[in-house]
């Protein structure tokens, strides 16, 4: 598993709340604690929360399947999430897993409680949903993401026309149900789905990608935004389907944190006014 890629999540005040919630839920640990930026430690993975403001919603667009080892284990979280929440697909018993449910908890993030087989080493898996323009599309965004990551690959797929509980004969027989993949280590899920959903990739739920130099920076930043992507502020960028991505070099982390206050701030104010991030441009700052 690679913790250089976690999901970021967008709140509007309440990140903190969240993070104690779900430190409690999964019996996790918060790792940073700033009133804009909280990281949390669940399961040995990393999840950044964001106090952004009140511009993006999360939504079901990218949910969290977390993967249980017991039929307790699943009950358990879910009895948690469910307060102040809304069950998308009650627990029960399905074709794919003995126990499972879907939920959207009180701070508008889902899950999918599943009992089953880890790949690996990850127990939460973030799961793609390509709908309205994007319906079809998961198998090509599979192989868009694989190409461009090291240490990637596309694993199980099962589509709709390979029948099962759960099948919908208004669904094209050739899209994908659900299928597995791998960037640069760390795993994901997707699926199409032809549903006229109230909403689609945003901001509201990003990945982030920790980069190690400028020519990773530059490399993963080109092929993201090639094909019908757009540039955005602060390192952030929208890939051609619309899922958005911040592309974050560690030495920006570094001098963020620098114990020079002074020093610190020049260089965030030289971040808010990039779009991709540009180390030698950040250094500059930071020795002004």
């Amino acid at each position: 598993m690679n913790n250089n890629i976690f999901p970021c999540l967008w709140y509007d005040g309440d990140a903190k709340q969240s993070a104690d919630f779900y430190c409690k839920v999964f019996d996790g640990k918060i790792t940073t604690d700033t009133p804009v930026v909280l990281n949390i430690d669940l399961f040995g993975q990393k999840l950044m929360l964001l106090n952004g403001g009140p511009h993006f919603v999360k939504n079901a667009s990218i949910s969290f399947m977390v993967i249980c080892e017991t039929e307790d284990e699943v009950q358990k979280y879910w009895d948690q999430l469910i307060q102040d929440g809304i069950a998308l697909m009650p627990l029960d018993s399905y074709s794919w897993s003995k126990k499972y449910g879907w939920v959207r908890d009180q701070f508008g993030v889902t899950w999918q409680l599943f009992l089953g087989e880890k790949a690996g080493d990850q127990k939460i898996i973030p799961t793609l949903m390509f709908i309205h323009q994007n319906n079809g599309k998961a198998m090509e965004a599979m192989n868009f993401y694989t190409k461009i990551f090291p240490d990637s690959r596309i694993g199980n797929i099962l589509k709709y026309k390979d029948g099962g509980e759960g099948h919908d004969i208004t669904e094209d027989p050739g899209n994908v149900q659900h299928a597995h993949f791998v960037i640069d280590g760390y795993s994901l899920f997707c699926m199409d789905n032809s549903y006229d959903h109230q909403f689609d990739f945003n901001e509201g739920i990003s990945m982030v990608v920790m980069t190690d130099n400028q020519e990773q920076t530059d490399l993963y930043w080109s092929h993201l935004i090639s094909g019908g992507g757009r540039e955005s502020m602060c390192g952030w960028l929208k890939d051609r389907y619309g899922l958005s991505w911040q592309i974050v070099p560690k030495r920006l982390i570094e001098l963020m944190n620098d114990a020079d206050q002074e020093k610190a701030h020049r260089v965030v104010q030289a971040m808010m006014k990039m779009r991709k991030i540009i180390i030698q441009d950040l250094e500059n700052a930071y020795n002004s």
